[in-house]
């Protein structure tokens, strides 16, 4: 009787899979076959999930931790401070429906570029404006729009533009604003 690896990679590729998602280690991957990513900052990741989850080719948004010097985070550990990390929204996205430069417009119609302290209510270095490109062709673009705002503002912007080292998914609660919802609570 021959033994095959077929059954035991069949069974172990899935746990594999699964083990590295869970520890957020897949999160640097390449995006599926025809699809790219990228990963914004822009202040709480509630905020800056809907504008990019509404475009048409944007199959995924996903909050999470990017930025950081602490293997994957957790919300407390990021909102307490010294992690290093920005709340950051994953954007994956289709390009032969939606380009890389929409997805720069509406960042750029989301955030306060001049604040890099926060954005809006919400203050301190989690809450930083970054662009966190996967490419090359993406650093160019969103340094040319990062000009391109500056002269219509005639001011400079207030934003970093750095390569994505890893990105840490937020816990599932922090989900498309799955959050236990209050009258104190803004976002969502």
């Amino acid at each position: 009787m021959k033994h095959s690896l077929e059954r035991p990679m069949a069974i172990a590729l899935p746990l594999v899979a699964a083990f590295l998602a869970a520890s957020g280690l897949t999160t640097a991957a390449e995006p599926e076959v025809g699809l790219e990513s990228v990963v914004f900052a822009g202040g709480c990741f509630w905020c800056m999930e809907k504008p990019f989850e509404v475009l048409d080719g944007v199959p995924s948004v996903t909050s999470g931790y990017a930025g950081g010097h602490v293997e994957d985070p957790t919300y407390k550990q990021v909102s307490a401070g010294g992690t290093g990390h920005a709340e950051v929204v994953q954007v994956l996205y289709d390009p032969r429906k939606v380009s890389f430069e929409e997805l720069l417009y509406v960042y750029w119609r989301n955030v306060d570029p001049l604040d890099g302290q926060g954005q809006f209510c919400d203050r301190g270095p989690s809450y930083r404006p970054a662009i966190f490109y996967r490419t090359d062709a993406q650093r160019e673009l969103a340094e040319r729009s990062r000009k391109k705002v500056e002269e219509i503002l005639g001011e400079s912007v207030e934003l970093q533009i750095e390569p994505l080292e890893a990105f840490y998914p937020a816990e599932d609660y922090h989900q498309h604003g799955r959050v236990p919802r209050s009258p104190l609570h803004h976002y969502g």
